[in-house]
């Protein structure tokens, strides 16, 4: 499997958002693009017109990651500006028809999970999905410490993926950088979300080509049946 960097605009200087993707380079395969309602999590962030703004000023795979209550209600306006897939919360409930809703809409379907939320919650859609997101902190803020106990849980995905022989990308995304993104891999992640890791460092293209090369240097087990992931090769 190839990696997916998917560095995260939460910890971008939003003053400057296009010049900070712009930053970027080559070395970025999507945009993570975190939104947050201020009621799912504690913490406010953007919503559709943002999307539409960077839409224009950058091809990249928009991976928008919904941190709300009422994420259906949404969902079409994310897609007209320009999403290209979005992620919504298990724990917000109505997960099958938001999964359709998705699905019928042209977006990419990614459910996404907290640290604490049991595998069995999330298995029965896994073969309804084009992404899962393993919550690696508790949503809501950037800069928070990598739970290393959720590995287990994303090994036991990566195993059930590979014994239904589901194609589907396994996202990570909380305290992800250079030293905990090969932990991740080696548990099977295959898409990286980091939000500090990059756009804090004087140089971002060259933080998240670190990323790169130390994910990839570990391997994920992921096989034949991972991805390849939305929006991208397999």
């Amino acid at each position: 499997m190839v990696p997916v960097i998917a560095p995260s605009i939460l910890a971008a200087d939003y003053a400057e958002l296009a010049r900070s993707v712009a930053s970027l380079g080559r070395e970025a395969d999507w945009l993570h693009v975190d939104v947050m309602d201020g009621h799912f999590v504690p913490n406010l962030t953007i919503g559709p017109p943002v999307v539409e703004a960077l839409r224009k000023r950058t091809d990249l795979y928009f991976d928008c990651h919904l941190m709300m209550t009422n994420p259906g209600d949404y969902l079409e306006a994310f897609r007209q500006a320009g999403a290209d897939g979005c992620s919504v919360h298990v724990e917000v409930g109505d997960t099958a028809a938001l999964i359709e809703e998705m699905a019928a809409l042209g977006l990419d379907r990614g459910l996404a999970v907290n640290p604490e939320t049991p595998f069995e919650a999330f298995a029965p859609y896994l073969d309804r999905l084009d992404l899962v997101l393993l919550m690696t902190v508790h949503p809501g803020f950037g800069g928070q410490e990598f739970m290393a106990d959720v590995m287990p849980k994303l090994r036991r995905t990566r195993a059930e993926l590979e014994r239904r022989g589901l194609r589907v990308a396994v996202q990570v995304d909380g305290g992800i950088d250079e030293h905990t993104g090969p932990t991740a891999a080696e548990a099977g992640a295959d898409v990286f979300v980091a939000g500090t890791a990059v756009f804090g460092r004087e140089r971002p293209a060259e933080a998240a080509r670190r990323l790169r090369e130390a994910v990839s240097s570990t391997g994920s087990p992921a096989g034949a049946s991972g991805g390849p992931a939305p929006g991208g090769e397999e």
